[in-house]
């Protein structure tokens, strides 16, 4: 018998991670608006912001690039 590890929900479907490399950034709403370069250059190497929401106090974004978009080592 398997059972998942317990510890808290992902933020995004469950099957996304079969088809993309995801990444969770959390931070607050004033250091998110900080980020601008940062979100930049995370588009440049070909990531995509999947998602952003906010819980509480905080900014939760999913990065995303689909598996097939990995560079080549």
């Amino acid at each position: 018998m398997t059972t998942k590890p317990s510890g808290p929900t992902p933020p995004y479907p469950a099957h996304w991670e079969n088809v993309a490399d995801l990444r969770v950034f959390r931070t607050t709403a004033g250091e998110w608006e900080k980020l601008i370069g940062w979100r930049t250059d995370m588009r440049k190497r070909g990531w995509k912001l999947l998602k952003i929401s906010s819980e509480d106090q905080e900014v939760v974004a999913i990065f995303g690039r689909t598996k097939n978009d990995r560079p080549t080592p």
